[in-house]
């Protein structure tokens, strides 16, 4: 079974990320003294007394407000009360009571979850400072300080107690980075794919704030899918909520198995664009190029030539990569994207035999001897595949200095002349090894 899900929901700016934020034991959830920084639901894996649990913070819950984004920030919120186990209901200490908890406390009632009331920012306990929120009709209070760690222990232990009956499976899902530029239509992308709304999606760049992890089954296969932030310019990074959004992006690649990189057709492929794409190169992680609102590019019958054309032109640096044109909006070939990113994945998990690899390498020598050096040549003894995701091929030769990077490339075409190692980065790494006296 899954692990048992604990949402945290509240008001705006009770310290809801300060407290996910140490139960993860790193900053994963943005935390700033303002309402309104958290936005989508960000889940985080963890344990408390042998016990498995997936922790999920919200945005604040601004139940009586007209503004379209407290609007989707709400239906974010209420989205993870229906899918948790364990309500932590989160109030403030030092503001005390206000009528915004008690239209938070309705909501959870009508969920019928079990709720544990937190009373947060009581550095100093005193039974006056919680005794008011007895009112909310939800229990014990739980005087807690988020910032300062005190109490996070009893919530927990309280927690746990609710979980469901049942065992914990590992997580053996794919788990699928979509990154790119502000506005490209990664969340539209996203929703499309799980086929309901579960990140917040409005036309205005900058909307997700957060990298947002989604687990879904599709076809017997399990994935997780994972939104973030748009990644712009450095120079273009306006404050630390932004900057820290960034960090967030590229931590979700480091942690993928496989990237979407999606980009606005209708722009094209920009200087950032192939940073981003440069990035994921960099980390060896397997991808897609994913050229989104392809429904507003005028087209003839030369259109998808011209843009494959211009990608190969300016991702030179990665040849191997795989591109689909689709409109997250229309759902036009949605449907291919989750297939070439198994692909990809599949490719980067890939190993070939040390017997064939070394027949690969020998023929390749006879075709094309490595050029000589300051009078010496670069001599190879054997090859060994010694990883995968990516594929990393080790070779021992007599001279590590003496291999060129234009032969290393050479080596690095005939082996994928050889195997189908599109949609990855294969790494070629060479060893010096004695010679034989």
């Amino acid at each position: 079974m899954p692990n048992p899900v604990i949402a945290i929901v509240g008001r705006p700016n009770v310290g809801k990320s300060t407290f996910f934020n140490k139960v993860a034991g790193r900053k994963i959830s943005i935390t700033e003294d303002r309402p309104g920084v958290t936005r989508d639901r960000i889940t985080v894996d963890s344990e408390w007394r042998g016990k498995p649990f997936t922790l999920v913070d919200t945005g604040g819950i601004e139940l009586k407000s007209d503004d379209e984004m407290w609007k989707q920030i709400a239906l974010q919120a209420s989205l993870a009360v229906d899918t948790a186990d364990v309500i932590l209901f989160f109030t403030d200490g030092r503001e005390g009571l206000t009528a915004a908890d008690h239209d938070v406390a309705d909501l959870l009632r009508r969920s019928a979850k079990p709720v544990v009331l937190v009373v947060n920012k009581v550095d100093e306990f005193s039974p006056d400072k919680v005794f008011e929120f007895y009112s909310l009709g939800l229990g014990e209070p739980y005087a807690v300080s988020a910032e300062h760690s005190r109490g996070i222990g009893d919530v927990l232990d309280r927690a746990v107690e609710n979980f469901p009956a049942g065992t914990d499976a590992a997580d053996d899902s794919l788990k699928i980075a979509v990154v790119g530029k502000p506005n490209a239509g990664k969340s539209s992308l996203v929703n499309k794919i799980l086929g309901s709304e579960r990140t917040i999606v409005t036309p205005v760049a900058g909307t997700t704030r957060d990298a947002v992890d989604t687990a879904f089954e599709l076809n017997g296969k399990k994935y997780t899918i994972i939104d973030t932030a748009g990644i712009r310019r450095k120079r273009s990074v306006e404050d630390d909520v932004e900057y820290y959004s960034v960090l967030r992006a590229f931590d979700a690649v480091r942690r993928a198995d496989v990237c979407l990189l999606v980009v606005d057709a209708q722009e094209g492929l920009t200087e950032q664009d192939v940073k981003i794409i440069g990035y994921v190169h960099e980390q060896g992680k397997p991808s897609v190029v994913v050229m989104n609102k392809w429904d507003t590019v005028e087209k003839d019958t030369h259109t998808v030539q011209k843009f494959e054309e211009k990608l190969k032109e300016d991702l030179k640096f990665m040849s191997y990569f795989r591109s689909v044109y689709i409109s997250a909006k229309t759902g036009q070939r949605v449907e291919k994207v989750l297939a070439l990113a198994e692909e990809a994945y599949a490719h980067a998990s890939f190993r070939v035999t040390t017997g064939a690899l070394n027949d690969l390498i020998i023929d390749a020598v006879r075709v094309s001897e490595p050029p000589s050096y300051l009078g010496r040549r670069l001599k190879l003894y054997y090859a060994s595949q010694v990883s995968v995701r990516p594929p990393v091929f080790v070779l021992a030769v007599n001279d590590e200095k003496l291999m060129h990077f234009s032969y290393e490339r050479y080596l690095e075409n005939v082996i994928r002349g050889a195997y189908d190692f599109s949609g990855t980065p294969i790494r070629i790494v060479a060893r010096s090894k004695k010679e034989d006296r």
